[in-house]
């Protein structure tokens, strides 16, 4: 990765809409890093996994606002990858979006300890599911981490991983710990070169599920897949 600590591996910048968390809809820099030590079978960003070149902080923050005309354009910023925390420059290029005065979002598998992140990031905590393939990679001490401004996320396959999710929602009331439980349904993913593919779960029947046993969790979509093609980028 990154071989000092004020450069970044960049795969891609751009602006769009928040499609997910409880700040979907809002326009949102995006600033993707290369890499990830994870191969969840419903990866959607797989050309993550090995493209993109090394930036310095400053030309990252110059290039991605110039997105959206400049540093005044935009107030929200969402690091993610990838698995953003696995290089070391992302601590610098986060604690320098947040002297800016930018809200900033870390989208990380949690399969890293997030406790090294600067107290000002909103981590959006990604807990691996059976169905994902990678639930031993969780690193469960990081939920000792997490506050009432960090939310944490299930991508579930099926029902069995529903199941999964109620136990620990359950055992470890997530719901007290953070500002957000967001559970949604796995769309379709074709089997790529390094990641197994899922079949899909219907939405309807995540929220029947979900409105039977009335859990303290947000449904969600991912809103930008309904705008765009599912298989766009930069989006």
């Amino acid at each position: 990765m990154a071989e000092r600590p004020d450069t970044v591996y960049i795969n891609e910048l751009f602006f769009s809409l928040q499609g997910e968390s409880t700040y979907a809809g809002l326009p949102c820099v995006f600033i993707r890093l290369r890499g990830c030590h994870l191969r969840c079978a419903y990866c959607d960003t797989e050309y993550a996994f090995h493209e993109g070149d090394k930036r310095t902080v400053d030309e990252v923050i110059e290039q991605a606002f110039a997105l959206c005309g400049g540093l005044d354009g935009c107030d929200l910023v969402e690091v993610t990858g990838g698995e953003p925390l696995l290089q070391r420059g992302v601590h610098p290029l986060m604690a320098r979006l947040c002297d800016l005065g930018k809200t900033v979002l870390v989208e990380t598998s949690g399969a890293c300890d997030i406790s090294v992140c600067d107290p000002r990031v909103i981590r959006i905590m990604d807990l691996k599911t059976p169905g994902s393939g990678e639930q031993d990679k969780n690193l469960w001490s990081n939920l000792d981490h997490l506050n009432a401004r960090d939310e944490v996320k299930f991508v579930l396959t099926s029902r069995a991983d529903y199941d999964w999710m109620k136990d620990v929602l359950a055992e470890h009331r997530l719901h007290a710990r953070v500002g957000a439980v967001l559970v949604s349904a796995v769309n379709e993913v074709t089997p790529g070169l390094e990641i197994a593919g899922v079949p899909g779960l219907a939405v309807r029947d995540l929220a029947e599920w979900l409105l039977e046993d009335r859990l303290p969790v947000r449904f969600q979509t991912q809103l930008h897949k309904l705008i765009w093609d599912p298989m766009a980028r930069g989006v």
